[in-house]
């Protein structure tokens, strides 16, 4: 398991678990296991992060892959990690994984405590640049050699992309930023984003937040800051300020930031 894991023992555990789990269903189609997100790039937080993993299959599962694969995950759920919960990612076979498709076909994913089939989003662009360029492996051979080069303009647009299919919408309907933490986890993003479009380039979401708190406007800053610090059982980011940073974002989005 990569040396940056074993910093996290609880988080090496659960990793660990899952992936005997998955290797009992998968068997021979099991490729291999990796990490994208913060694990991979920077900045993980116990207090907060979650756990973006990505697992590679030798071709497509059977039905009955699939349901031993959603009992994997929900026996998994019902364990004492606390860390089961945060596990996140995708299950893409090895035909799929050298270019993001939006049209190829759904797959396995894990996503709050949920197993569902469900297509690549345009952030699986960026997630491919961090399994690139910073790869970490659970276990498996290199995916290096097995994903083409995401350009900057590529980085940038699946950014835009994925700003108008997701942020946008919350605008007019913000009950998901009703949710602890989610307006601290929206103004990271959106710094996030914006590095992104700058400099066509992935960053953990504390070199995103500092690098815009240096460059933004100081309107911006108090709201970066308390997202910075935000922790579970503190109070979250206020809401119209959060929603303001969004239209902003989206504003300068589509204004070429980054062309």
């Amino acid at each position: 398991m990569s040396p940056s894991i074993a910093a996290y023992p609880e988080v090496e555990a659960v990793l660990q678990d899952l992936m005997t789990r998955v290797k009992e269903v998968l068997g021979e189609a099991f490729f291999g296991m990796y990490l994208y997100g913060s694990l991979a790039t920077g900045g993980f937080d116990v207090s907060r992060s979650d756990i973006d993993f990505l697992v590679v299959t030798r071709g497509r599962l059977s039905e009955a892959a699939l349901e031993r694969l959603e009992q994997a995950h929900s026996q998994l759920w019902a364990s004492e990690s606390p860390w089961a919960v945060k596990l996140e990612g995708k299950y893409l076979p090895l035909d799929q994984l050298r270019r993001y498709d939006p049209a190829a076909p759904p797959v396995p994913t894990v996503n709050e405590g949920r197993f569902y089939l469900d297509g690549e989003g345009p952030d699986w662009a960026i997630q491919r640049h961090a399994l690139r360029q910073h790869e970490t492996v659970v276990e498996g051979p290199s995916l290096r050699s097995h994903i083409d080069p995401v350009s900057a303009n590529a980085m940038r647009s699946a950014v835009r992309s994925l700003l108008e299919t997701w942020w946008a919408p919350m605008l007019t309907n913000a009950e998901r930023l009703a949710c602890p933490g989610y307006t601290a986890y929206a103004v990271l993003s959106m710094c996030r984003a914006l590095f992104q479009l700058q400099f066509g380039e992935v960053a953990s979401k504390e070199e995103a937040a500092n690098w815009a708190w240096s460059t933004l406007s100081d309107d911006w800053a108090p709201l970066i800051v308390h997202a910075k610090g935000w922790r579970e059982g503190k109070p979250d980011s206020p809401l119209p300020e959060t929603l303001a940073f969004i239209r902003s974002t989206l504003e300068r989005s589509r204004q070429g930031l980054g062309s």
